[in-house]
């Protein structure tokens, strides 16, 4: 399936000069993301996955979908004050702002074998907070998967030596 043709792409947003890859066509429809969710579940059907993570927002929306289809629990990392409980939390920097992620410190077993999932991969910046938060919560990164990979952003270069599954390369 061609999922490029399913992205739209939208000038100058969030601001001038940026190409926005909008995946909100993708996921309307039916077909795209039943495939999207699909060759990422299979891509990582043989890894002994324990959880699932997300980074909000769009990771939830992939993410749970492959959790159910891989038989595991899933775990949403979250902004900034929206967890109740007590937290793991990671700040970094972004190519334009500092950002902070968190994740409930009971919500993933240590030693569990964990799979980050999002929607696009950039800079590496969001993939590589987050998979510093698995290694804080004493679990195994066993691997990425992303919608759409940014190819000349090189946010490869920042994560660890893991299988990375993207499906859509610019």
């Amino acid at each position: 399936m061609d999922l490029k043709s399913l992205i739209r792409e939208i000038p100058d947003f969030p601001k001038p000069g940026i190409l926005f890859r909008d995946i909100t066509t993708l996921l309307q429809n039916p077909q795209g993301l039943r495939y999207t969710v699909d060759q990422l579940t299979s891509g990582f059907a043989d890894h002994s996955v324990d959880y699932v993570v997300g980074a909000e927002s769009r990771g939830f929306i992939f993410g749970a979908p492959i959790a159910y289809n891989l038989g595991v629990g899933f775990v949403p990392v979250r902004k900034p004050g929206r967890l109740p409980s007590a937290i793991h939390f990671i700040e970094y920097e972004l190519e334009y702002r500092a950002d902070r992620l968190e994740i409930h410190q009971d919500n993933l077993v240590p030693g569990s074998r964990v799979l980050i999932i999002d929607d696009l991969l950039a800079t590496g910046g969001t993939a590589s907070a987050m998979a510093q938060l698995i290694e804080r919560a004493a679990c195994e990164l066993v691997g990425f998967g992303f919608v759409i990979e940014l190819q000349d952003l090189q946010g490869r270069k920042l994560l660890p030596d893991v299988p990375v599954i993207t499906l859509v390369q610019y």
